[in-house]
């Protein structure tokens, strides 16, 4: 098994790299996926969040009001860190639940996860993969793709680690302002890496 961890900020293009390494045939977990598990009722993740911050953030139907924790904890760096230190270790521990039926094989899986060097987790992948895109290409893409307003983007986009420090660690970097097409062209000869790397295991 080859562990190639994915990452990049909002509006970068990292989930769009990794629906084509899909397609060349990687095993992709989305973190996204895994921290939505991690909080799903009845899971000790919700229990813990709604300990963190009240009742409220819980929906009538048991389920976590995303919206909600989203708005308490971006305007809150603090409360940001509580979050994490509750998501974080369930989202891993999800993970190394899902890598273990490829333990012994040449799969190669994707961790498409936004916080990996955030959350301090470069040392555990064979290949770091971080996708970049200039500022203004990601404030344009945030604004058209989520139809989120142009100074929200903004906010979001500063309040994301630096790029510059995820390139600085980075195994490869993707840069990622051109079409799809290009994007397809700087894929290929990664994705041809990433199969010797497998095979040569």
């Amino acid at each position: 098994m080859l562990l190639v961890g994915l990452t990049g900020g909002i509006g970068s293009g990292k989930s769009t790299v990794a629906r084509m390494l899909a397609q060349r045939g990687a095993v992709v977990i989305d973190a996204d996926e895994l921290a939505r598990r991690a909080v799903e009722p009845g899971t000790p993740g919700l229990e813990k969040v709604a300990e963190a911050f009240g009742r409220e953030v819980v929906g009538p139907d048991g389920s976590l009001d995303r919206e909600a924790v989203a708005t308490r904890v971006f305007a809150d760096p603090e409360a940001r860190r509580k979050l994490e230190s509750i998501t974080h270790p369930e989202v891993f521990r999800l993970y190394h639940e899902e890598i273990e039926r490829y333990g012994d094989t040449d799969t190669i899986v994707v961790f498409d996860a936004p916080l990996i060097v955030e959350a301090g987790a470069t040392e555990g992948f064979d290949v770091l993969v971080v996708v970049t895109a200039s500022p203004e290409e990601q404030v344009r893409r945030v604004v058209s793709d989520r139809a989120m307003p142009e100074e929200a983007a903004r906010a979001r986009i500063d309040a994301q680690y630096p790029q510059e420090k995820k390139e600085a660690v980075a195994d490869v970097v993707i840069p990622n302002d051109g079409s799809v097409e290009d994007l397809e062209r700087r894929v290929d000869p990664l994705w041809r890496d990433l199969v010797a790397r497998a095979g040569g295991r």
